[in-house]
């Protein structure tokens, strides 16, 4: 399945979570939704070697995985974010939660509970308990940006 063209810079951060949850719903088993979380990895661009530093790593992860946090000019009250993991289906859980988070105001960011979208995106029957507290630490890396801004 082909990622679906989506505006989630302009729509709520909530019907972010519904589309994504309505395109894993779209895949008949977990074989094929990892494969389309894997397939998300695709457009993630990744960071150059000078970011992938011990202040954005993030800890809790069996990968390696780094997280760059920025304001933008053009608009200051929102939050963006990059990164990039040396795993593909983690680099894929990155792109499904720049999806949700970046562009957002810290508000938006801090609005969010992780375990429900965890839950509604029906995560739990398909990740192991490493790969479960790994994308945890990734969204609690996220709203501590989001807190700090």
């Amino acid at each position: 399945m082909r990622r679906k063209a989506h505006l989630s810079l302009m729509t709520s951060i909530d019907q972010t979570i519904e589309d994504l949850a309505d395109e894993f719903a779209l895949l008949p088993d977990w074989e094929e939704r990892i494969s389309y979380v894997i397939e998300l990895a695709l457009g993630l661009a990744p960071l150059a070697d000078e970011e992938r530093n011990d202040a954005n790593r993030i800890r809790g992860c069996v990968s390696r995985v780094w997280l760059v946090s920025e304001k933008r000019a053009d608009e200051p009250e929102k939050l963006f974010f990059r990164g990039d993991s040396d795993a593909h289906l983690v680099r894929g859980e990155i792109a499904m939660l720049l999806r949700i988070f970046s562009g957002r105001t810290p508000a938006e960011i801090l609005s969010v509970d992780p375990k429900a979208v965890f839950e509604r995106l029906g995560l739990k029957d398909a990740l192991t308990m490493q790969r479960s507290n790994g994308l945890f630490s990734m969204m609690s890396r996220i709203q501590g940006e989001a807190r700090a801004a």
